[in-house]
């Protein structure tokens, strides 16, 4: 190794030309200094040697940034209104949405306006609604939507739609699922089509549970329309055998049909042999219980092409819903449609919780139409997703 010199004092006489710079015994050179420049102080002999980096070069390879694509500024307006709707902050809605009709008062922005007036329907609030009529109409030159009073004021008069129900698996007393989804879908619909059609075996526990939802739903003063009573008669009758006191349940349900259906002289004799049976007094007839003629199917317009029966039906404020009558509907009809006249609001998690129920619908190939939601709802249907599944036919006033 070769050996290092020894270290050399720094003079403190100023040099007049390039002068070296010992650090830790290395020599530096400084580049020559102009002339008439002065010249910097010398550093304080205990002062640490401070370094001078104008000379360093940055590495010269491309950064690389992640830009984002703009976002359209009626989508984010639409659907931060949509949310903060779902959330239940209509204060926030009407500001954001007022804000916004004054600056978008041409083409895309139309969509922040007809939420606007879906908000004032749902309001109430006639006087704000007409103003904006003026304001529309020259905006877009064409004439606005018209007043409609859709706040929950003046919901009263509206006919509750009924909703339907396929009953899945056997009429028997171990099918809880069934019934649940029995109970779920009453606490959500005033009128349920429960469809018990597709039954064929039952037991005297799943007569008594039918039963039992009969009577409590009579209680909470629901409606609960049976189809496909026939064939559940002809079960039932199959089950029952006079002067054999078996299968309770069975004779009741059975007497519930024939009082459902009118058909007095045949409840009249099963009452009588169910008296022998049993030693026991049958239930009365009562003709204020006689049902209408079994639900006929209603036709609804789906998206113009063709006609969808039987609606799967939503209304008033739906709130942390899982949706578990759905797929039950959605089994037995195809397309499913989804009608949405009636319903005036729904929170982010029963619209994220729909997605996830559809989602497996849609993956079964059946095509999915919500009819007719108001164009809050609409939008927040678009927030989470379900257009990419489903064709959604905004209301039309």
């Amino acid at each position: 190794m070769v050996a290092k010199p020894a270290a050399v004092p720094r003079s403190t006489k100023k040099p007049e030309s390039a002068s070296a710079l010992a650090v830790d015994g290395q020599d530096a050179q400084k580049p020559p200094r102009a002339v008439g420049v002065a010249a910097p102080p010398e550093p304080a002999k205990d002062a640490p040697v401070s370094f001078e980096f104008t000379d360093f070069v940055f590495s010269e390879g491309a950064v690389h940034f992640q830009v984002e694509a703009d976002v359209d500024p009626v989508d984010a307006e639409a659907e931060e209104a949509a949310i903060l709707f779902a959330n239940g902050q209509d204060e926030a809605v009407g500001s954001v949405l007022e804000n916004a009709v004054r600056i978008h008062h041409f083409g895309p922005g139309e969509r922040l306006w007809l939420m606007l007036f879906d908000f004032y329907r749902l309001s109430g609030k006639k006087a704000a609604f007409e103003a904006l009529e003026i304001e529309y109409a020259k905006a877009f030159e064409k004439s606005p939507p018209g007043w409609r009073d859709k706040s929950k004021g003046q919901s009263k008069t509206v006919e509750a739609t009924a909703g339907s129900l396929l009953f899945r698996g056997d009429l028997t007393g171990d099918n809880n699922a069934a019934f649940d989804a029995i109970r779920q879908a009453l606490e959500k619909n005033p009128r349920l089509r429960l469809d018990l059609s597709k039954v064929s075996r039952l037991d005297a526990a799943g007569c008594g549970r039918l039963l039992a939802q009969l009577q409590q739903a009579r209680k909470a003063k629901r409606e609960l329309d049976l189809l496909g009573r026939d064939t559940l008669g002809t079960l039932v009758e199959a089950c029952v055998e006079s002067g054999r006191a078996e299968d309770k349940e069975c004779w009741l349900l059975l007497l519930e049909l024939c009082q459902l259906q009118g058909q007095c002289e045949a409840f009249e004799e099963v009452a009588i042999n169910y008296a022998v049976t049993f030693e026991v007094s049958p239930p009365s007839w009562e003709a204020k219980r006689v049902a209408v003629p079994e639900p006929v199917l209603q036709m609804a317009k789906g998206n113009g092409d063709s006609d969808v029966v039987d609606a799967y039906v939503m209304h008033g404020d739906i709130k942390a819903s899982r949706f578990a009558d759905l797929p039950a509907h959605a089994e037995v009809h195809d397309p499913v449609l989804i009608e949405c006249g009636q319903l005036t609001r729904m929170d982010f998690i029963s619209a994220g919780a729909l997605l996830n129920v559809l989602t497996t619908i849609r993956q079964s190939g059946k095509q999915i139409i919500f009819r007719h939601p108001n164009h809050l709802v609409a939008e927040l249907f678009g927030t989470v997703g379900l257009k990419a599944i489903a064709t959604i036919v905004s209301a039309k006033y």
